[in-house]
């Protein structure tokens, strides 16, 4: 269900830790993280959105086109779920898709996500032979943990945490995410592509290209 297009099956998924007890999550909805384990492989979410501890550079996911959910705060999948449906967000396919399954097994998706370890960034710096030095990464750490305020660029930090891990009811993981799709997504909100949260499009308005470009692969390592 929280799935893009993508070709091939996804393959068999591990057990999840979580109990198979309905748990109370995020909002006072109740979502059942075994459900969602089994409905997150019905539905295909998972050729797309990356299988829980599998490193992302290996998966469907590895071109960056798809948010990367392992650990994601649950009540913000399911208002992304929500703002598909609504058409406050775009994409045809998962417009599609959101409309098809119901509130109860988007309940319970999403609590199987947010129960796992959040996903690792897809090609570490190591990997890829970059330097995390201060002064490759200075810039982009400047901004997210300053912003800019000469430009109302606020600081990442201030809603999604020192290590974008996140705070709930404000704003969602983003560390770790893939550095693609943090890039798109910045380019979205700056083009007012997308437009469902509140203060993105402000802050990421007078961000440049290359700006972009640093904080998405400075957030994508974390």
């Amino acid at each position: 269900m929280l799935a893009a297009v993508c070709c091939g099956q996804a393959d068999a998924i591990p057990a999840a830790p979580a109990s198979t007890a309905p748990a109370k999550t995020d909002g006072g909805v109740k979502g059942n993280a075994e459900a969602g384990r089994i409905k997150a492989e019905s539905e295909r979410c998972l050729e797309c959105h990356g299988q829980p501890g599998v490193e992302q550079g290996h998966s469907a996911g590895e071109d960056g086109k798809f948010a990367r959910l392992g650990g994601q705060q649950h009540a913000y999948i399911v208002k992304q779920v929500q703002d598909f449906r609504a058409g406050r967000r775009k994409n045809d396919f998962m417009v599609m898709m959101a409309a098809s399954v119901s509130d109860d097994d988007v309940a319970d998706i999403a609590a199987y996500f947010a129960a796992q370890p959040a996903m690792p960034a897809a090609i570490r710096a190591e990997t890829r032979g970059e330097s995390r030095s201060a002064g490759q990464h200075g810039p982009a750490a400047a901004l997210f943990r300053q912003g800019d305020a000469a430009r109302k660029v606020a600081a990442c930090a201030t809603c999604h945490g020192a290590a974008g891990e996140g705070i709930a009811g404000m704003a969602p993981v983003i560390g770790g995410q893939g550095r693609r799709y943090l890039s798109q997504q910045l380019h979205n909100w700056r083009s007012g592509e997308r437009s469902n949260g509140a203060g993105m499009r402000e802050a990421a308005a007078s961000l440049t290209d290359a700006e972009i470009d640093a904080l998405a692969l400075y957030v994508s390592e974390m």
